[in-house]
Formats: structure tokens, sequence, C-alpha cells
């Protein structure tokens, strides 16, 4: 498997938009976590080889998870970003089975991770 590296990320302004792309060859899972100093990682999105997607919670309805994990790659879409969507954003990989590709389960390969800020 290769390595993983996230592209993206900046500052926005309550209510903006902004674009996250990953790669990752060789691997049929893959998704996005986010890291806030002080808080456990947050789960916000995955995807399968199949198709199949997850949101967190607090994410659901304004970020779209997109890509091809047989090609290595994965975008996150992220819109009507709030204050509290601010973190760090790791893009992970991983070969399981599709239906264990959600953020509920665990991943192995990590990307350093890129920094979204979102304030007035």
């Amino acid at each position: 498997q290769g390595q993983v590296e996230e592209s993206g990320g900046g500052s926005v302004q309550p209510g903006g938009s902004l674009r996250l792309s990953c790669t990752a060859a060789g691997y049929n899972c893959m998704a996005w976590f986010r890291q806030v100093p002080g808080k456990e990682r947050e789960g916000v999105a995955s995807l399968s080889e199949i198709g199949s997607v997850d949101y967190g919670d607090s994410v659901q309805g304004r970020f779209i998870i997109s890509g091809d994990t047989n090609k290595g790659t994965l975008r996150l879409q992220m819109n009507n970003l709030k204050p509290e969507d601010s973190g760090v954003y790791h893009c992970a990989a991983v070969n399981r089975r599709w239906a264990e590709c959600s953020i509920r389960h665990d991943y192995s390969a990590w990307g350093q991770g890129t920094q979204v800020t979102v304030s007035a």
C-alpha cells in the first residue's frame, strides 16, 4: 500500500465551503477524521470500494464524500461550515471488508493532516 497524502484545507468564514483531497493507493476503505486539541478524534465520513458511504452525525447533510478507492482518490466537500468544524483533518485508509469501512471501525494508514479553520 502507498502513503496517505491530503491537500486542501485553509481558513473560511462561517457558512463558507472548503474542499479536501486525498490520495492513498492500495486500499479499499478510505475516510476522513478530524482532531481538535483536547478532544477525541472524530470520524467525519468514509467511502468503500463499492461506493457505500458513512457520515458522522455532526456533518450529515453538509459534507459530501466522494472518490474512487480503486484509484486511491478521495475528496471531501464541506459546505455550510461552522466554527465547530475547525480542526486538523486527516485522511485515513485500510483494507477491510467493505461492510467494515465505516468511520466506526479502525483505520491503519494515516496522512499528516491539514488544518481547517472556520471563524468570522
